[in-house]
């Protein structure tokens, strides 16, 4: 994990672990989780007028959130299960280095996930998966580009659209299927080659004969630097933060204890988990066993002049994208499933930038910054969002490599649960106890 850089410099509303138990106070809302999702949900809560407390035993954005690939996914609306992962997983496991590994000594505590997600592949599933996965990401970019508005951080977007790459006609033909899906839904696209081709990204390698470009995909600035901005639009509308590591939370009278590493204890009258790929530990205590596994993503931050790329780059045969940020270019993504005790393997991250070198000839692959996060992932691609076992407990994890997207939907779907609103969506395929 990075270290806090916000450290000595923090702002007054951050409350010492002993402030609020010298006072003897509860809080009104408790979330744990100082990532993009409790940020959401912190903010929503916040505009409603609530008292919001987050917890988080680095700071606000300094995990997980800070160094993902910047973007906006709302077209990628299938399911893991269903984008032919399965169909590739003997080759990725085949290459250590390659989109998907596992080290061979989780595997055996890995399986039941993996059978998990076998089953969520199946055809059955399909539409349903499909259907609840469109549903939260018209919702999620709804909700987006309302809350860039309000809190002032529009000029953050960046709506240049997305190139994936295809490296043979089979690769590419393998592909259309899934956009005939987004088809569907009306998500546009449309498929590129040659001198368009190489207009949106000049200085290919010659070895990518077709793309598919989608112009409605965003980005943002700098994933890191958005958590915070929200954050302080949360900030001064009276959302605080308290720096602590959390050991358990518990049923209490009329709320919910949390019970901090240190042995001291906070009272609420109302918790959220949005604690990533920890909130499965949590909500075990509270009775709800989620079979949550981690994906590690390793990435790389180049220079901002180590290649003038226009626009986020996919390369699904390879499982990474190169996203041009205003603080760097970002050369990440693949899985390892690998849990969150292991050190990070950061030959993933040199394999990538290797690869990245062969794919834009004249890369400067120099002063990169390496860096590993954990994505909390379900198998069947969707999150948790809902009530606990527990009253007055509410879940919000579990969105894998769509924290960032979905992140606006959760904070509202969880406000009015919290408020007892009506959600805008069915949340029955996102409850805890589905599985």
């Amino acid at each position: 994990m990075q270290e806090n850089s916000e450290e000595g410099r923090r702002p007054s509303s951050i409350l010492r672990a002993s402030s609020l138990t010298e006072r003897g106070e509860g809080e009104d809302i408790a979330i744990i989780g100082g990532g993009i999702i409790g940020i959401c949900v912190a903010t929503f809560l916040s505009e409603a007028g609530r008292s919001v407390t987050v917890f988080d035993r680095t700071g606000i954005c300094e995990e997980t959130s800070s160094g993902n690939a910047a973007a906006f996914a709302f077209s990628d609306v299938l399911p893991l299960a269903h984008k032919g992962m399965l169909r590739q997983l003997p080759k990725w496991l085949a290459d250590p280095l390659g989109p998907l590994t596992i080290p061979p000594a989780y595997l055996p505590k890995l399986l039941p996930w993996l059978i998990r997600f076998w089953r969520a592949g199946a055809s059955r599933h399909y539409e349903t998966s499909l259907a609840a996965q469109v549903g939260m990401m018209r919702l999620a970019e709804a909700e987006w580009m309302s809350l860039l508005e309000r809190s002032g951080t529009r000029p953050m977007l960046r709506e240049d659209g997305s190139l994936e790459l295809y490296e043979s006609e089979a690769e590419f033909q393998n592909s259309l299927s899934g956009w005939r899906e987004r088809a569907r839904f009306g998500i546009g696209f449309r498929h590129v080659e040659g001198e368009e081709m190489a207009a949106l990204q000049p200085g290919l390698s010659p070895r990518f004969i077709k793309g598919s470009f989608v112009p409605g995909w965003k980005t943002v600035a700098d994933p890191k630097l958005l958590g915070k901005a929200i954050w302080s639009h949360a900030e001064r509308l009276g959302a605080r933060f308290e720096q602590a590591r959390i050991d358990r939370a518990e049923a209490g009278a009329g709320g919910v204890e949390i019970v901090l590493a240190d042995g001291d204890r906070r009272k609420a009258k109302q918790l959220v988990i949005a604690a990533g790929a920890w909130s499965h530990l949590l909500a075990k205590n509270l009775g709800d066993r989620i079979p949550l596994e981690t994906e590690r993503g390793y990435n790389t931050t180049l220079p901002v002049s180590a290649f003038d790329v226009k626009r986020q780059l996919i390369f699904s045969g390879h499982g990474f994208v190169i996203t041009p940020l205003e603080t760097g270019l970002r050369v990440g993504g693949a899985v390892e499933l690998g849990g969150i005790e292991r050190p990070p393997n950061f030959a993933r991250s040199k394999a990538m930038l290797e690869k990245a070198k062969r794919f834009l000839p004249g890369l400067d692959p120099s002063g990169g910054r390496e860096w590993m996060g954990f994505r909390p992932s379900l198998p069947d691609s969707l999150p948790v969002i809902g009530r606990a076992r527990v009253p007055n407990v509410f879940y919000a994890f579990g969105h894998g490599h769509l924290g960032l997207t979905q992140s606006a939907a959760t904070g509202r779907l969880i406000r009015d649960l919290v408020l007892g609103q009506t959600p805008p969506l069915d949340l029955t395929p996102f409850r805890a106890q589905r599985f």
